[in-house]
């Protein structure tokens, strides 16, 4: 057979990686690039760039990513095909932050509740405790901002979720117990923030975990 008088096949372009497969540095550098055009342009504050660069670099997967550059126009100045919605809900946290304080006193959020994209914890001489393990989570991603002043922020989490986070202690204590849920669409939680002569602690609460969560958070959001 004389294969210089065989048609040319043409290679299809790879299409986009799956949203549950692990985001590589690539991945991170190419939303990055995006969001930095965005904010040269105008189409992004600078708070809205270093918060969504933020979530860049906490990224675990592809999925995580793209639903921070889905209201942007893609580089080839194209509109952006819509993403796969998550069995959650919306990727980022969207509306007003619910605030917590406990000033000489202290303050819980616990039970079956529907957990806000962004909460604020500040406790000064008190106690916040945010117990998430019965709540109803009506988006992908949860951002807990956590202070202590000679005080406590406590946040418990269900084990079949995603827990991450990052803060500072300054002659106290700031602990966040990483946890990575097996399913690649499950919430995850991010628990920033930082405690002075106090303590600010996140982890899983053994065997408490939300079953049929795909179901529950469909059924409560009305799909």
């Amino acid at each position: 057979m004389d294969l210089e008088k065989q048609p040319h096949q043409p290679v299809a372009p790879a299409g986009p990686a799956p949203a549950g497969i692990r985001a590589s540095d690539a991945d991170r550098d190419r939303i990055a690039d995006i969001l930095r055009e965005a904010v040269a342009e105008g189409r992004l504050t600078a708070e809205e760039h270093a918060e969504r660069v933020e979530l860049v670099y906490r990224a675990k997967t592809v999925g995580e990513l793209e639903p921070l550059v889905q209201d942007l126009p893609a580089p080839d100045g194209g509109v952006r095909q819509a993403a796969s919605p998550y069995g959650y809900g919306p990727a980022e946290p969207a509306g007003p932050a619910e605030n917590l304080v406990a000033v000489f006193s202290g303050s819980t959020r616990r039970g079956r509740w529907r957990v806000g994209g962004r909460t604020n914890a500040f406790a000064l001489f008190g106690s916040v405790e945010i117990d998430l393990t019965e709540a109803l989570f009506g988006q992908r991603l949860t951002v807990i901002n956590a202070t202590s002043i000679f005080g406590s922020v406590e946040i418990k989490v269900p084990e079949n979720i995603s827990l991450r986070g990052s803060g500072t202690g300054v002659f106290g204590n700031f602990e966040v117990d990483t946890l990575e849920s097996a399913d690649p669409e499950a919430p995850v939680v991010v628990v920033n923030g930082y405690s002075v002569f106090g303590h600010v602690e996140a982890k899983p609460k053994r065997g408490k975990l939300i079953a049929n969560l795909h179901k529950q958070l469909r059924k409560h959001l009305g799909h």
